[in-house]
C-alpha cells in the first residue's frame, strides 16, 4: 500500500491535478487523419506517426478491435485499412491483404455503421443518397416536441447538430485513394414492409430524402444559421466541443462547410486544441501519435484524493490541498443544456469530467467531488463548505422523476430517438444508471442527507438489482463495476450488511472471483450475458469487488484475503500495476476506455480501506 500511495503522489501535476491517459481505439486516429485530409492540412509526419500506431494495434487475424483482447470490429477495421492505404501501405502487403479478406468475409463496406459510411461519403467512396437523412431543421424543434435536440444525450446532441449540416451540404473531397475493393457488391437488406418503429422511420427517412431535394428554402437557411449559432455557442475554452472527440471533429467539419475559413478564430482554436489531446510516444519502431477521445483530470483527481485518504494520507497534506485548489477552480457556475429540463435549478455546484466543459457538468463527477472535498482540511474551509453545499443542491435538483440519476441530464429517457436510422453506434439517451445513482446516494448520505431524495435513490437501486444479485455498470465494466459502486452506497445510506440485497450482491461477487484471487469482467458482457462477471483478472476490477466486500465487513473472508493477495502478487516494483485491459465504458457494446490511472487508484483504495479497518 505504501508503494502504491507514493507512486500515486508522484504522478500529481504541480497544479494539483492527476490525469492518466484515456486510451480508446484507433477510430480516433483514423478520423483525425481524415479530418485533416478533408481540410487540406494533413502532413506526412502526422500521417506516418498515426499510421505507425494504427499498425501496432492490428490483431493477428488482420482486424482491429474496440478494446484490448476483444473481437475484430468491422467498421473499425474498415477505417483502419482506409487510413493505412492513405498513408501509403501496399494493399498487397500481408497486413493489408489479411484485413481486406476479413472485411469482405464480414460484409464489406455495405455492412459498416452509418458513421463509417459518412466518412466514406465525404470522399466520394459512398453515396450520400444511401445514408439516412439528417435535416438541420431538427435544431428548430421546441423542447416539448418529439426528437428535439434536448431529447438526445448531451454527447449525442453535440454530434447530431453539426452532422445535420454536413449531411445536408453533402460535400465531396479528394482522398487520393479508393477503397472500392472493400465492397462485396451485395445490396443492404431492405426493411420488411410490416408495421414496426424501424419500418416507420424508414418511411420517414424516404420522405426526408425527398424534402432534401426540394426543401423550404427560407426554413432551410434559417435552420442552417441556427445550427451554426448553436455549434459556435458551445465551443469550450480549450477549442473543443464538450471536451470529447466526436462533436469536436464534426463541428469543425460543419463550420468549415458553412464558410468559416481555417484561420477563423473558432476553427483555429478548435484545430489548435486538438494538439492538447495528442499523445506522442517513442517506440522501437519510431514515434507513434495517438489522439485521446477525452481527458479526465477532474475524475482522476477526485478518485485520487479519496484513494490517498483511504491510504492514510493526512487530510491537510500539501498534495490534497493543491488538489482542492484545482477542484474549487473547476466548479461550473453557469447554466448549461441541463437547465432545459431543470429551468428552476440555479447554476453552480457542478463539475465536469474534463479541464474545459462548462456547458456539461456531470452528476457522476460532482458526486465524487463532494466526497473528495469532504475529506480534506483546507485553509479556506468556508469556500470548501460553500462548494459542497452548492454541489449537493445541484445533485438533488438533478434527480430524475423515477428516483435515479443520469450522468448529464435529468429525465433524458425518451426512447424515440433510439429508433432513428443513423443511431447504430452507441447510446443516444442518458437515463438513470445504477453506478451514477449509487455515487450520488453515497455522496448525499455521507454529507448527512437523510430525506426523501436519498430514500428515493435507495429505492431506485434496490428496484434495479439484477436477478443474480449484481448491478449493471453503465460507465465501467460492467456488473463488477456496478456492484462495486452500489454496495458501499447502500451501506452508507443505512442498509445493514444483513440486508437481503447486500447478501445477494456479496454472494454474486464471491461466486465470480477468479482462481487467481482477482476479479475481471470482459467487455463482451454488454452483448453476451455469458460473459457477465467473467474475464481476466484486473487490478481495477479487483479493487471494485474488494471495495464492496469490505463495505460489508467481510475483511477476514477467504474471498477478500485472496483478492488482497492477488493485488500484492501482481504489483510492480514502482508501486503500480499493469492493466492492458479496458475497464471503462463510453457506450455499452460500442465504445470502451482504458483509464490509465484506474490500475493505481482502485487497488490503492481497496488496500487502504482494508488496512484502515484493521487499525
Amino acid at each position: 500500500m505504501v508503494a502504491a500511495r507514493d507512486h500515486l503522489l508522484s504522478l500529481q501535476h504541480p497544479d494539483g491535478w492527476w490525469k492518466g491517459e484515456l486510451e480508446t481505439n484507433v477510430t480516433m486516429d483514423v478520423e483525425d487523419l481524415l479530418l485533416r485530409q478533408f481540410l487540406g492540412i494533413r502532413t506526412a509526419v502526422e500521417t506516418e506517426q498515426a499510421a505507425r500506431w494504427i499498425r501496432s494495434q492490428q490483431r493477428r487475424d488482420g482486424t482491429w478491435a474496440t478494446f484490448h483482447g476483444g473481437p475484430g470490429d468491422l467498421s473499425t477495421t474498415v477505417e483502419a485499412y482506409t487510413a493505412l492505404k492513405l498513408a501509403g501501405d501496399d494493399v498487397d502487403a500481408e497486413h493489408m491483404a489479411t484485413a481486406r479478406a476479413w472485411i469482405l468475409e464480414h460484409g464489406g463496406l455495405e455492412a459498416t455503421r452509418v458513421f463509417t459510411r459518412i466518412w466514406l461519403a465525404l470522399f466520394g467512396e459512398w453515396s450520400w443518397d444511401e445514408l439516412p437523412a439528417m435535416p438541420p431543421e431538427v435544431v428548430l424543434l421546441p423542447s416539448w416536441f418529439p426528437l428535439n435536440v434536448a431529447d438526445w444525450a448531451c454527447w449525442a446532441r453535440q454530434t447530431v447538430v453539426p452532422l445535420t449540416v454536413v449531411c445536408t451540404l453533402r460535400p465531396q473531397r479528394e482522398l487520393g485513394i479508393t477503397v472500392r475493393e472493400l465492397r462485396t457488391g451485395r445490396p443492404r437488406p431492405s426493411t420488411r414492409p410490416a408495421w414496426s418503429w424501424n419500418y416507420a422511420f424508414t418511411v420517414l427517412d424516404r420522405l426526408l430524402h425527398r424534402y432534401h431535394r426540394r426543401p423550404l428554402r427560407s426554413l432551410r437557411r434559417h435552420a442552417m444559421l441556427r445550427a451554426a449559432e448553436w455549434i459556435v455557442a458551445r465551443q469550450e475554452a480549450d477549442g473543443s466541443w464538450g471536451g470529447i472527440q466526436p462533436p469536436w471533429v464534426y463541428s469543425l467539419l460543419a463550420l468549415h462547410l458553412l464558410g468559416y475559413p481555417l484561420d477563423h478564430p473558432v476553427v483555429r482554436q478548435g484545430l489548435d486544441g486538438l494538439e492538447r489531446f495528442l499523445v506522442r510516444e517513442q517506440t522501437p519502431d519510431g514515434v507513434v501519435r495517438r489522439l485521446e477521445a477525452c481527458q479526465s483530470p477532474v475524475w482522476d483527481t477526485v478518485l485520487g484524493v479519496q484513494a490517498l485518504r483511504d491510504a492514510g494520507v493526512p487530510s491537510a497534506h500539501p498534495a490534497l490541498r493543491r488538489a482542492t485548489d484545482f477542484l474549487l477552480a473547476e466548479e461550473i457556475r453557469i447554466e448549461g443544456d441541463w437547465s432545459v429540463r431543470r429551468p428552476d435549478l440555479p447554476p453552480g455546484g457542478g463539475w465536469a469530467f474534463e479541464f474545459d466543459n462548462d456547458r456539461y457538468p456531470d452528476v457522476d463527477d460532482t458526486a465524487e467531488v463532494l466526497l473528495a472535498l469532504n475529506r480534506v482540511d483546507h485553509p479556506n474551509r468556508e469556500a470548501v463548505q460553500a462548494a459542497i453545499e452548492r454541489g449537493a443542491r445541484w445533485l438533488r435538483g438533478m434527480q430524475s422523476a423515477d428516483g435515479g440519476w443520469g450522468a448529464f441530464d435529468a429525465d433524458n429517457t425518451r426512447q424515440l430517438v433510439r429508433k432513428l436510422p443513423f443511431c447504430d453506434f452507441g447510446e443516444v439517451i442518458d437515463p438513470p444508471s445504477a453506478d451514477v445513482t449509487a455515487h450520488v446516494v453515497e455522496a448525499l448520505a455521507t454529507l448527512g442527507h437523510d430525506d426523501e431524495v436519498v430514500r428515493r435513490g435507495v429505492t431506485w437501486l434496490l428496484r434495479h438489482q439484477e436477478k443474480d444479485g449484481s448491478w449493471f455498470g453503465r460507465w465501467g465494466a460492467n456488473h463488477v463495476y456496478g456492484t462495486g459502486a452500489v454496495v458501499p452506497a447502500l451501506v452508507k445510506a443505512g442498509l445493514t450488511p444483513e440486508h437481503r440485497a447486500l447478501r445477494r450482491a456479496a454472494r454474486w461477487l464471491e461466486r465470480h472471483q477468479n482462481t487467481d484471487g482477482g476479479w475481471g469482467e470482459d467487455l463482451r458482457s454488454y452483448d453476451d450475458p455469458a460473459w457477465i462477471g467473467r474475464g481476466d483478472s484486473t487490478p481495477s476490477q479487483t479493487g471494485w469487488a474488494l471495495m464492496a466486500l469490505l463495505a460489508l465487513g467481510r475483511h477476514r473472508t477467504d474471498a477478500v484475503q485472496r483478492g488482497l493477495h492477488y493485488l500484492a502478487r501482481t504489483q510492480r516494483a514502482d508501486g503500480g500495476w499493469d492493466e492492458p485491459q479496458f475497464t471503462g465504458t463510453g457506450f455499452p457494446g460500442d465504445f470502451y476506455i482504458n483509464y490509465h490511472l484506474y490500475r493505481v487508484i482502485f487497488p490503492l483504495t481497496a488496500l487502504g480501506r482494508y488496512v484502515r479497518a484493521g487499525e
